[in-house]
């Protein structure tokens, strides 16, 4: 600073100087608040503190990742549901099914009778493998397999990081599927090859395998008698055990994602609330340092003005 001699010298005035100084720098401070009061932001630039940008940049990345792995655990819940949905309706024909062939295992029906009672069996699992071919998501064909296992894994993102993800296994639902796999009597699920399957060739009640042309259909022939729809039931038993697999894995699945998917919301939240305290003004103290700044400007700014009076002092050296 300058001392009080200075005064003495006019063709350069450093306690002008030094005012001017003060008040760039109290105009700074004063443009810098009001930019974070403008903005809600403490960091603006990277210049306001380098390392604070850097983690809060991170952090936000995280976040926006978290967000969009909670989106994805909405949509895989929506695939799951739509699913489920279908296992329901399914499974309400196998039910559907099971009275029907209980009712034509009884004596006391007619070779007519049963012959109905098959028609309406076969017409229900026809609609199972109309179900199954409608169940769609996005163009996806969810219960209908793919060429090689007979399955539908489905992998969803749920997390910000590589190893956050969940699998999903649709295993295929067709009338091949259920029952021309069986075997004593048990419904399995897997890639049936032949006809038959569980159901032997040349029965009263057989059922064809799925294949790229079709996906198997249920046959029942005019001399189908009580003790065939007896045996038969074990078939719906299987098929319905083979349901309930699946909707138990379903079920398994959906249980996991809502599990993510409070996870996921309390990630964001801390991540948020840490990115917050980086990034984020103060507003309580933004305002107390504002009106500091504008004392100190209206201060600076006299003491400008008292320096640039000081040399005219000098004149009267020259009376």
């Amino acid at each position: 600073m300058s001392s009080f001699g200075d005064l003495n010298r006019v063709n350069t005035n450093i306690q002008s100087l030094d005012s001017q100084l003060s008040l760039n720098r109290i105009n700074r401070g004063l443009a810098q608040n009001q930019m974070r009061m403008s903005t809600g932001l403490r960091i603006n630039r990277a210049e306001d503190d380098a390392a604070g940008y850097s983690i809060a940049t991170k952090l936000n990345a995280r976040v926006a990742g978290l967000e969009q792995a909670l989106s994805n655990v909405g949509d895989a819940k929506s695939v799951l549901d739509i699913a489920e949905s279908s296992f329901d309706t399914i499974m309400d024909n196998l039910i559907e099914m099971k009275a029907l062939a209980t009712q034509a295992a009884n004596d006391t029906l007619g070779s007519d009778e049963r012959g109905y009672i098959g028609e309406q069996i076969a017409a229900l699992a026809n609609d199972i493998n109309e179900i199954a071919t409608q169940t769609v998501f996005q163009d996806i064909q969810l219960l209908d397999g793919d060429d090689n296992t007979g399955s539908l894994e489905l992998t969803f993102q749920v997390g910000e990081r590589e190893a956050d993800t969940l699998t999903a296994d649709l295993k295929a639902v067709n009338v091949g599927e259920l029952f021309a796999a069986a075997t004593s009597g048990t419904a399995n699920l897997g890639a049936a090859t032949g006809a038959g399957g569980g159901l032997a060739d040349g029965a009263a009640i057989t059922a064809s395998s799925a294949s790229t042309t079709g996906q198997g259909a249920l046959t029942f022939t005019d001399d189908a008698t009580a003790a065939d729809f007896r045996s038969f039931l074990g078939n719906i038993d299987g098929a319905i055990d083979e349901m309930a697999t699946r909707v138990n894995d379903v079920g398994i699945t959906q249980s996991s994602l809502s599990v993510r998917e409070i996870t996921l919301s309390q990630s964001i939240s801390a991540n948020s609330s840490a990115a917050s305290r980086i990034m984020d003004a103060d507003f309580a103290k933004e305002q107390s340092e504002s009106i500091r700044l504008q004392i100190l400007q209206q201060t600076a700014t006299s003491a400008l003005a008292q320096a640039n009076m000081g040399p005219q002092s000098v004149l009267g050296f020259l009376g």
